[in-house]
């Protein structure tokens, strides 16, 4: 089986009509060279029993694995654990237990790994993309669109660097289009990078390393900046929409936002010389930026808030 072009991971625990909502806007895409991985915790909501209808898996005349007939029956135990494989191996669903959402990651990633498909080119390498249940793609024509800009990429330099193409994403809570900064620098790695909602990695990042879970909330960030730092990747801004991000999740409890500044703080000590830590915690300092952050969270303010951020981009 051919590799496919998009791999897009979906990982899911009693998410109920989020995982749906989620999977419908992922075959309302245009470009089809795609293939679907759902990483279950062990749903007991039948939020993937439901899934399973919505992508016509019921449909398929592949094999009749002892899974397929537990999980078509709905006799799942919370316990219990299997991986089925629909369509030609372009949509999978894994179920098991799992320690959170990047060790969840981390399994979907290990069952690319596994697929007899996944011999990686320097030449025409696929793309993975991690899209959280209640996120949507902005548009049915966010992968085409991707996938040109990485096609026209290729023809023109013949062998590709490995990259991470990004773009901005909408933020459902304040109604307003967040911009990713167009350029990755030292400064906007010790600030933030993209959120993984906004960004294509290519596969030969994700597959080389896994997240790391002794980060509790910032594993992405932290793998982000192993890529840009360690790996050498590329970025390459999209100026476009890509997916309308629900928030309100595990990142942004009052707990875990706690938890997140304390690893921030620690992931920059590992990429970051002091000095210019020390430099651009002044910066982040005089520019106020608790009193920033307040400011793009709240409905009434967000939009002026990003819009002047995105003069700003635009100009740099």
């Amino acid at each position: 089986m051919k590799r496919p072009f998009f791999t897009i991971i979906v990982v899911s625990y009693n998410a109920g009509e989020d995982l749906i909502n989620t999977l419908e806007s992922i075959k309302m895409q245009t470009f089809k060279d795609i293939a679907i991985i759902i990483k279950d915790g062990g749903s007991t909501d039948g939020s993937l029993e439901k899934a399973v209808k919505c992508l016509g898996i019921e449909q398929s005349e592949n094999e009749q694995t002892e899974g397929r007939r537990r999980l078509s029956a709905g006799k799942m135990s919370s316990g219990g654990s299997f991986d089925i494989r629909y369509m030609d191996g372009r949509i999978r669903v894994i179920r098991s237990r799992d320690h959170g959402i990047y060790d969840a990651m981390n399994m979907a990633v290990d069952a690319m790994r596994s697929e007899e498909s996944r011999h990686v080119s320097d030449t025409a390498p696929g793309y993975v993309y991690f899209l959280n249940c209640g996120d949507v793609f902005s548009d049915n024509q966010v992968l085409k669109k991707v996938h040109d800009k990485i096609f026209l990429d290729s023809k023109n330099s013949g062998t590709i660097v490995p990259t991470i193409y990004y773009g901005d994403i909408y933020e459902m809570k304040t109604g307003q289009r967040v911009a990713s900064n167009p350029k990755i620098n030292d400064f906007a790695c010790y600030r933030n990078v993209p959120s993984h909602q906004a960004c294509f990695y290519d596969e030969r990042l994700v597959l080389r390393y896994p997240f790391d879970t002794v980060w509790k909330v910032r594993a992405d960030y932290e793998h982000f900046l192993r890529c840009f730092y360690v790996e050498k990747a590329e970025t390459k801004y999209l100026n476009m929409q890509i997916a309308d991000y629900e928030g309100g999740g595990f990142s942004e409890t009052k707990e875990n936002r706690k938890i997140s500044e304390t690893e921030r703080q620690q992931i920059i000590h590992l990429y970051l010389s002091k000095d210019k830590i020390k430099r651009f915690d002044m910066i982040r300092i005089l520019s106020l930026a608790p009193l920033r952050t307040k400011i793009a969270e709240n409905p009434k303010t967000a939009g002026l808030y990003n819009e002047i951020k995105r003069l700003i981009y635009k100009h740099r």
